[in-house]
């Protein structure tokens, strides 16, 4: 359908009042498609890129505010999440597990759902949410007690809610589902508190369980409601039953590979953190200590929920560096079938597309000290001495040797996600430059209870920045330009077709940059920190962009000395919405 049938097609749904239901073939187009944006990642591979050039280098100063929309009320935690425009209507999530449907022409509150979370709740890193599906005529999305909630897209009446974990044992989900062939697809969170990663996938017209697939080894999948196959092989690389409360929990979500037909997860930390109470060998045991799944990314066939292939980041992992970083599909210059992720262990990784195989590296921040390097198999080339000590080689047995590791546990780069410009065919990667002193400590495991093992206090690496957007060209592993910044960056990155980087900071500038310099072309105060994830679309024959401004997440709720690099920042809630009025798209 071209765009003037579409948007004909739209006008008369309007004015009929009838809904355009979201359907596969939308969904697997969404980066083509510029009236709407129904995917997380403004497509399922997640390169956060629009075709739009309407918005380009010469006229971005001239784009304005249309519209501005506040969250209300006292929970404003971080807003971290990523806005959803379909048929007329803005869909964002906010802290505490909200939903808002918002008249995307005037910025008017058509409805607004509150999940009732039970007291007890055991959120990591902030009561953040990172945003919705959309499928049918549901918009669907997971909340702090662990459920799973599908909403009527029009009224916001529940149509179905259904149960992912026990909150509990430690269990809540804060990531944007993912839809693919009728399944809407989540992971989980609760890394801290010994729980288990899982991949779950539902019927998304009515919640029923078609498969799981828990992400360490030694639990079993199931199908249809059947057993399935085990994860991996038991005990291979655990010791003991410590593979029962392993962690790796699946906690940024997934993406989704069509040229392969894969599902792409990240698993997070393996559980506790003392890597020496999970290390089932020595360093020259193969990988007998490597604690899979945990730390990895993992390909996942969408049909059966079985695994197709793995690759590990940080084997042995005991920084608390995961492995959940988005992974994003994309060609070479070349055209060679491609995967891209930064992890938090400061090393950014090109993968074959077609098993996961590694292809190359590059360290994409400064300062690394846990590893030398990544050998011609991907795997890291351990400083064994920079590896936080064992507890029970000391005298007293409570506390291992402190080591300063760099980059500290909330990574290089964590949840908030890096863009690919099909343009330039470069990456923009938000990233951190700071570190952490950090030891191990004896700790057994009790259901509910934080499973760390480990104490840190986190630190900047340089006096004038810890906060560094940088260009990561794929093919060459060059990194070709850096944007510091003075606090850390926790928001996610947009790349358009008019040669443009949009992202925002904790200091509240909502900020567009020339793709191949990164000079700063624009920007804007939206009077909180941003760390929420920016849109585009056209509508009227002009160019949108939106984000959602929101101080919070993880950053401010740790102290020392990184605390004083953002204490002053206030909390908030908006949406702000920009346009570029069509009078001014050609003027300079």
């Amino acid at each position: 359908m071209n765009r003037f049938v579409a948007a004909v097609a739209l006008s008369l749904l309007a004015a009929t009042g009838v809904q355009a239901n979201v359907t596969e073939d939308m969904l697997a187009n969404d980066q083509a498609s510029a009236a709407d944006v129904v995917t997380n990642g403004m497509g399922r591979h997640l390169q956060r890129y629009s075709p739009l050039e309407t918005l380009n280098k010469e006229n971005v100063g001239n784009l304005v505010p249309a519209w501005a929309f506040s969250l209300g009320g006292e929970k404003q935690r971080g807003q971290e999440t990523q806005p959803l425009v379909h048929d007329g209507i803005m869909y964002i999530t906010g802290s505490y597990s909200r939903m808002y449907a918002i008249d995307v022409k005037t910025g008017r509150e058509l409805w607004q759902y509150d999940a009732r979370l039970p007291e007890g709740i055991l959120p990591c890193c902030d009561v953040i949410n990172r945003g919705a599906a959309l499928w049918n005529d549901k918009v669907i999305f997971g909340t702090l007690d662990a459920r799973l909630v599908a909403l009527d897209a029009k009224t916001g009446d529940v149509v179905w809610n259904k149960k992912i974990a026990d909150y509990k044992a430690g269990y809540s989900y804060t990531a944007a589902p993912l839809i693919v062939n009728g399944l809407v697809v989540t992971g989980n969170s609760g890394g801290e508190f010994g729980i288990v990663g899982e991949v779950q996938a539902r019927n998304a017209d009515t919640g029923e369980l078609v498969w799981t697939r828990p992400v360490i080894e030694g639990h079993m999948g199931t199908l249809n409601g059947q057993e399935s196959t085990m994860t991996g092989t038991l005990n291979a690389t655990w010791p003991g039953d410590m593979w029962k409360t392993g962690g790796g929990a699946t906690w940024l979500g997934g993406s989704y590979d069509a040229r392969t037909d894969t599902l792409i997860f990240g698993t997070g930390n393996p559980a506790p953190w003392n890597s020496h109470l999970r290390n089932a060998g020595t360093p020259t045991d193969g990988n007998a200590g490597d604690n899979l799944y945990a730390a990895s990314r993992i390909g996942i066939d969408p049909a059966t929920g079985e695994i197709k292939w793995h690759f590990q980041t940080t084997p042995r992992e005991g920084w608390d560096y995961d492995g959940v970083n988005e992974v994003v599909a994309y060609d070479a210059r070349d055209g060679s079938q491609r995967l891209a992720t930064a992890d938090r262990n400061g090393f950014f990784y090109v993968l074959d597309a077609a098993d996961g195989g590694y292809v190359g590296s590059v360290p994409f921040v400064k300062d690394i000290t846990w590893a030398s390097g990544i050998d011609e198999n991907g795997r890291p080339i351990f400083i064994e001495e920079n590896r936080p000590g064992n507890p029970a080689a000391a005298a007293d047995g409570k506390k291992g040797d402190v080591v300063f590791s760099s980059p500290g546990f909330l990574g290089g780069k964590n949840w908030m996600p890096m863009a690919f410009s099909q343009r330039t065919g470069n990456f923009y990667v938000p990233s951190n430059e700071w570190g952490m002193d950090i030891w191990n400590e004896p700790v057994t495991y009790k259901k509910g209870a934080a499973y760390l093992g480990s104490g840190f206090t986190i630190k900047p690496n340089y006096e004038d920045h810890i906060g560094s957007l940088k260009a990561i060209d794929p093919d060459t592993l060059e990194v070709k330009w850096e944007v510091k910044n003075e606090a850390p960056l926790w928001g996610g990155v947009m790349t358009t077709a008019g040669g443009l980087v949009f992202y925002g900071t904790p200091e509240g500038e909502f900020v567009a940059l020339d793709d191949e310099t990164g000079e700063q072309l624009w920007s804007f105060q939206t009077g909180s920190g941003i760390v929420g994830q920016p849109v585009t679309w056209e509508q009227d024959g002009e160019q949108y962009v939106s984000i959602v401004s929101g101080w919070g997440g993880a950053v401010p709720l740790w102290g020392g000395e990184v605390a004083k690099k953002v204490n002053y920042l206030n909390q908030g809630g908006m949406v702000w919405t920009f346009r570029l009025p069509k009078e001014l798209a050609s003027a300079n």
